[in-house]
């Protein structure tokens, strides 16, 4: 069976805003997961000093996962927005102070910067971490990710080498370096590291996100509707596996299997364009206007100028001004 070739579905192709440039990805499990404190087998992290300790028990309010009252997840802005707080920056900077030479101290600041978007805070406390631990395996998954996110695809390759060589069983890395090698079109490199990070990791739903995309763009949608499912049981209320679920789904013609999909995408994710922007395009195949030209003007109120939108509002004859029915 052939699973690597160059071309997208034709049945992706013709839904005009679906190309591997655009679609939105799953949220990284990285960036919560990758970017917290974790066990390593060497001896050089069996350290147990008090600013670890205090390290510990902020990382836990900061980035694992956080509930609240009711136990509904957080969203992911909240978590930012907690992972950003002065008092919570604070509080590592002063475990940093009194640390200063402790690696992990900087790690989990720069942990903590990179989940709110400092980049740059980020990649100087990484820096920090393997200047004083060059055999840090984590540090360097970290700076990898912000390299990846900052769209520094050598350096965060040769970072998530680096950490895999360190660490042969660091699932983090291998996925990390796999979203690499999938960006930049190595299909079959990229499928080797999401199976390795599964093996090591089976809870970990961006491996199998990432990897049904890879089957989704060599016409594989069974296999790609398979993982999506399962990222869909491990995520959290996420989006993004919901839509390239019914993506495929449509490529096959189960318009109504996709639409059942992007329903729950908009529901998990109400701003999310290009969820309503594809739960439209399937209500307008399946002849359903009302709620087609609904899910158009969802699309058109979060971006006025969304042009896939605009057309597809024209075309079931959408009316601006005028109510329509989305569920």
């Amino acid at each position: 069976m052939v699973f690597w070739g160059p071309a997208l579905s034709s049945n992706l192709r013709r839904i005009p805003w679906v190309n591997s440039q655009h679609r939105v990805p799953l949220r990284d499990q990285n960036d919560r997961a990758m970017m917290t404190m974790q066990r390593h087998n060497s001896a050089n992290r069996t350290r147990r000093t008090s600013g670890v300790i205090a390290l510990a028990m902020l990382a836990g309010l900061a980035l694992a996962g956080c509930q609240t009252v009711t136990g509904s997840p957080t969203t992911e802005a909240e978590d930012n927005l907690l992972a950003a707080s002065p008092a919570n920056i604070a509080s590592l900077s002063g475990v940093v102070q009194s640390n200063p030479n402790d690696p992990q101290a900087y790690n989990m600041r720069g942990s903590v910067f990179g989940q709110a978007g400092r980049n740059d805070e980020a990649l100087a406390d990484f820096n920090k971490a393997i200047s004083l631990d060059p055999n840090y395996a984590q540090a360097y998954g970290n700076r990898g990710l912000i390299y990846r996110k900052t769209g520094k695809l050598d350096q965060a390759l040769a970072d998530y080498d680096k950490a895999i060589s360190l660490d042969q069983n660091y699932a983090a890395a291998y996925l990390g370096r796999g979203i690499v090698r999938r960006v930049r079109k190595q299909p079959l490199d990229a499928f080797k590291d999401f199976n390795k990070a599964i093996s090591i990791r089976p809870d970990n739903a961006e491996a199998y996100y990432n990897r049904g995309l890879l089957y989704q763009s060599q016409k594989q949608h069974q296999y790609a509707i398979d993982d999506f499912t399962t990222a869909i049981g491990l995520s959290q209320n996420q989006a993004e596996p919901y839509v390239a679920r019914g993506l495929s789904y449509m490529a096959i013609n189960d318009y109504k299997a996709a639409a059942a999909d992007l329903d729950d995408a908009v529901s998990a994710e109400p701003q999310n364009l290009q969820a309503w922007t594809t739960r439209a395009f399937a209500y307008e195949k399946l002849g359903d206007k009302e709620k087609a030209a609904g899910s158009y003007a969802r699309a058109l109120n979060i971006k006025q100028d969304h042009e896939p939108a605009r057309q597809g509002f024209a075309r079931v004859g959408g009316k601006v001004g005028q109510t329509y029915q989305t569920f």
